[in-house]
C-alpha cells in the first residue's frame, strides 16, 4: 500500500511511531500497537501503528520525528507501507512471561529492541513485569547488565584502574558523591562518575552537581574531562551509556517496580570501565532498603555479579534514617556541599559518610588507613581544589562560593509545637515538601534542616525552612507539612504508633533512582 506522508511534528522518545487512518489499518489487516514495514529511497524502517478516524485521513500516513529524519522523508511524498511481522524478541518476552529462564542470545535480542524502538511500551511492560514477578538469576542479571552495555556507547580510558561508587537511593539530602569524586581523583584515583537526575527524589546527583557545571557533556568531552582531572560529575543521560535503562525506567515508574536494579546499575558501571566499585546501601525506615538483613542480601548479589562481570565491588551499608546533612534541593545541597569542601562546615555526617565511602575505594586499591587519608585531602582543601578543577573543565566557574549559589525567595519556616528532642524524622514528607516547593525541577526549591534526630528542641524553636521559586507552590508545601510532622519532638518515644478503627487504605512509598 502507497500512503502519502504527514510530518506530526510529535517525537516519541527515540520510539519509531506511525498514525494511520483506521481504514488504511483494516485494509492492511492490522490494528493499534501492530507493526508495518515502510521503505522510500533504499531505506527501510520497522514503525509501530497508532490508528485514528479524525486526526489523520484515508491514503495519508503520519509520521513521528524519529521516523520522519531516519528515512529523510519530505511532505507529501509517497511511501510503499506494508505489514509487518512481530520480532523474535516478542517470542522471548512471551517464554519469560510462561516462567523460562531466558538464555543471554535472547537478553540480548530483546534489549537490542528496546534500544531499537522495535517493541511498544506495552510489551516492554510485559517483559518488566515478568523479571519483577517471576525474578532473574544471576545468569540474566549479568546478561542483562552485558546487553545494556553492549547497546550503548562506551568510554575508553587508557587506565588500568578506573573506580566509582553508587548509591541505590532512597535517603534525602545524600550529596557525598559531590565529595567522594574529588577526594578520590585528588588521591590520584580515576573516578568518572555518572549519575542520574531525580525521579522519585528531590534531586539526583546529576541535579546538584549541575548546580556548579554543566553535565550534559558527550562521550569525548567526558573522556578530556577525565584525563585532564581524574574525575567528572557528568549526567549519564545525555552520554547513551546503557540506553536500554532509561527505557526500562519509564515503564518501572508507573508501576512502581524496580526489578532490573541491579543489572542497570552494573552496566552502567561497566560501561564507563570502572573495575573497582563501592556500592552505597543506605538502610533503614523510609528508604529503599528497610532492613540490615535486606542490605547483606542485595550486597552479595552486587558482589556476585560484579565477580561475573569482571569487577571487584565491595558494599558499604549506610544509615538512611534521617536526610543526609540538613539541606535537600538541588542548590541547597551543592550549597552544602561547597561549604564543606571548604571546610565551613567540620564534623558533620556528610564528612563522615564521605569519608568511610572515599576510604574504602581507596583500600580497595591498596591504600592503607583509607578513612584517614580520605579526611586529610579534605581537610588539606586538596579536594575542594580538585572540584574546582573539575568545575572549570566541564564549563562552570570554578571560583563559584556558597554564596554566589542561589535559593528560592519565597520560604515557609515550620516550628517545634512543644519542647524535647527529635525522636524521628519522616524522610518520605520531607522529599514530598520538597518536590511540592518545586525541586528538582526549580533548582532553588527544598527544605533546609535546623535540628536532626537526638537534638535538644525548645518549645517554638525552628525546626526546618522551605525554600521554594514561586509562592503557589511553596502552598503545596505547606499543605503537605500541615498534613503530619516531618520531625517528631518529644520527651520520650511513644510506645502506640497507631490506632486503627477501619481497614486501611495501604500506601507505599515508592523509591525509583539510579
Amino acid at each position: 500500500m502507497r500512503l502519502r506522508v504527514r510530518a506530526l511534528g510529535l517525537e516519541a522518545g527515540g520510539k519509531p511511531i506511525v498514525v494511520l487512518n483506521k481504514e488504511d489499518a483494516d485494509d492492511l489487516g492490522i490494528m493499534s500497537q501492530s507493526r508495518v514495514r515502510m521503505g522510500f529511497h533504499g531505506k527501510e524502517l520497522t514503525a509501530i501503528v497508532n490508528t485514528t478516524r479524525k486526526t489523520v485521513e484515508k491514503g495519508v500516513i503520519g509520521v513521528f520525528e524519529e521516523v520522519r529524519s531516519y528515512l529523510s522523508l519530505e511532505e507529501d511524498v509517497e511511501v510503499e507501507v506494508n505489514i509487518a511481522g512481530a520480532p523474535k524478541s516478542l517470542h522471548y518476552i512471551r517464554e519469560k512471561l510462561g516462567g523460562r529462564k531466558l538464555t543471554s542470545d535472547e537478553i540480548i535480542e530483546i534489549v537490542s529492541d528496546v534500544v531499537k524502538g522495535n517493541l511498544s511500551e506495552i510489551e516492554i511492560a510485559a517483559f518488566v513485569t515478568a523479571l519483577h514477578n517471576l525474578g532473574l538469576d544471576l545468569d540474566e542479571a549479568t546478561s542483562l547488565s552485558m546487553a545494556m552495555v553492549k547497546t550503548g556507547e562506551s568510554l575508553k580510558l587508557d587506565r588500568l584502574l578506573v573506580v566509582d561508587k553508587h548509591s541505590v537511593g532512597g535517603v534525602p539530602g545524600d550529596k557525598t558523591t559531590l565529595l567522594v569524586v574529588p577526594i578520590v581523583a585528588a588521591c590520584g584515583l580515576t573516578i568518572p562518575k555518572t549519575s542520574s537526575r531525580a525521579i522519585t527524589s528531590a534531586a539526583g546527583s546529576a541535579d546538584r552537581a549541575e548546580v556548579l557545571m554543566p553535565v550534559s557533556l558527550n562521550i569525548n568531552e567526558m573522556r578530556r574531562v577525565v584525563e585532564r582531572t581524574n574525575g567528572c560529575l557528568i549526567w549519564g543521560g545525555a552520554l547513551y551509556l546503557a540506553p536500554a535503562d532509561d527505557i526500562f525506567l519509564q515503564v518501572e515508574h508507573p508501576l512502581s517496580i524496580d526489578p532490573l536494579l541491579l543489572p542497570s546499575i552494573m552496566g552502567k558501571k561497566k560501561a564507563v570501565g570502572a573495575n573497582v566499585i563501592v556500592i552505597d546501601i543506605p538502610c533503614g525506615r523510609g528508604t529503599k532498603v528497610k532492613t540490615i538483613g535486606e542490605a547483606n542480601f542485595l550486597a552479595k548479589d552486587f558482589i556476585e555479579l560484579g565477580k561475573r562481570l569482571d569487577m571487584r565491588v565491595q558494599c558499604a551499608i549506610t544509615y538512611g534514617e534521617q536526610p543526609v546533612g540538613y539541606a535537600i534541593g538541588p542548590a541547597l545541597e551543592a550549597r552544602e556541599a561547597l561549604s564543606t569542601l571548604m571546610n565551613q562546615i567540620l564534623g558533620t555526617d556528610i564528612v563522615n559518610k564521605a569519608t568511610h565511602i572515599a576510604g574504602i575505594l581507596l583500600e580497595m586499591t591498596g591504600i592503607q588507613d583509607g578513612q584517614q587519608i580520605a579526611l586529610d585531602v579534605l581537610r588539606s582543601g586538596k579536594a575542594e581544589k580538585k572540584l574546582r578543577e573539575i568545575i572549570g573543565e566541564q564549563g562552570g566557574n570554578p571560583g563559584i562560593r556558597p554564596e554566589d549559589i542561589k535559593v528560592g525567595s519565597h520560604t515557609l519556616e515550620v516550628y517545634s509545637q512543644q519542647a524535647g528532642r527529635v525522636l524521628w524524622v519522616d524522610n518520605a514528607r520531607l522529599v514530598e515538601a520538597a518536590r511540592a516547593a518545586g525541586a528538582p525541577k526549580d533548582k532553588g526549591a527544598g527544605v533546609m534542616l535546623h535540628r536532626k534526630l537526638g537534638d535538644r528542641v525548645k518549645e517554638k524553636e525552628k525546626l526546618l525552612t522551605v525554600y521554594a521559586e514561586r509562592m503557589d507552590k511553596l502552598s503545596r508545601a505547606k499543605e503537605i507539612l500541615g498534613e503530619g510532622p516531618a520531625l517528631a519532638v518529644g520527651e520520650r518515644m511513644e510506645m502506640l504508633i497507631q490506632e486503627v478503627k477501619e481497614v486501611p487504605v495501604p500506601t507505599k512509598l515508592f523509591i525509583l533512582e539510579r
